[in-house]
């Protein structure tokens, strides 16, 4: 792992102005990362070939992600990260936004799965160091998220339920410490369930290659009441508890049932289906 020039942990900063505010207090994400070496797991395993972008990978990667952090939301805000000695701060040079462009542009949807190797060994190195669970409980939400975007160029970018012009993205996140466990982009008008079985198999293999033993519940709503979803949290030992749509077959078996996997609000429609006392299968009855 290569060494910086100077320890972020002995930096002291003063200020002499008592409205000066940090920004974004990057100096504790910027040291985080210089301990899990983030920035050489970027170039370890993101290989971009001969492409115009493809040199000093782990650099660009790391102001994309300081930018982001400090509330960037387009190329062009990574240019605060260029401001007096905010290199030293952060512990590696910063790059300029339009050589950002060119290298985002250098990526094709077959980089995505080398990105994915990063962020498996950053968790896996972070729940080593003492931030995982180990052998306890964990819960992971799913959802699916509205991202709107400005412009019909936009690669993906569809009108879908809610009739605005972005895209569909899946996210998991673990209960409680509302860590990020899994992203996949999909386009705006992916129905909510695309995707969705491949991408939590993807998420579960990298809790459990990350130290995660324990116990695990998968939480979702009605929108991911699905057999291919509950087939997946079958296969991973995994319990689930999603919410399911009083359909006339769901409504039937959960309140004849003298053991009722379901549970009726008096103020709502739905009941809440749960495992590993056995659900309702979402397939219909033959």
């Amino acid at each position: 792992m290569r060494e910086s020039s100077h320890i972020l942990d002995r930096i002291q900063v003063d200020f002499d102005d008592d409205h000066a505010v940090a920004n974004a207090g990057l100096i504790q994400p910027a040291t985080l990362a210089e301990h899990l070496g983030l920035r050489e797991m970027f170039d370890a395993y993101v290989e971009l070939g001969s492409a115009p972008g493809h040199a000093n990978v782990g650099l660009k990667a790391m102001t994309l992600v300081q930018s982001l952090l400090a509330g960037g939301d387009c190329i062009d805000d990574a240019n605060a990260m260029r401001c007096a000695s905010t290199a030293e701060v952060l512990g590696h040079g910063v790059r300029a936004p339009s050589t950002l462009g060119t290298f985002l542009r250098s990526f094709t949807f077959g980089h995505v799965s080398q990105l994915d190797k990063v962020f498996d060994e950053a968790l896996r190195r972070a729940w080593a160091a003492g931030a995982g669970p180990g052998d306890g409980p964990i819960t992971i939400d799913v959802d699916s998220s509205i991202c709107e975007v400005y412009g019909p160029a936009k690669q993906g970018a569809r009108f879908g339920h809610t009739k605005v012009r972005g895209y569909h993205p899946l996210l998991a996140s673990l209960a409680g410490t509302e860590e990020v466990l899994g992203v996949r982009l999909r386009g705006g008008n992916s129905h909510t369930t695309r995707g969705a079985s491949s991408f939590l198999t993807q998420v579960f293999n990298r809790v459990r290659r990350a130290g995660a033993s324990g116990p695990a519940v998968l939480r979702a709503d009605s929108g991911f009441y699905n057999h291919k979803v509950t087939d997946a949290c079958r296969k991973a030992d995994v319990a689930f508890s999603i919410t399911a749509k009083m359909s006339t077959g769901c409504t039937t078996r959960s309140w004849r049932s003298p053991r009722r996997t379901g549970r009726r609000s008096p103020t709502s429609s739905k009941a809440e289906q749960t495992s590993p006392r056995r659900p309702t299968d979402p397939r219909p009855a033959p």
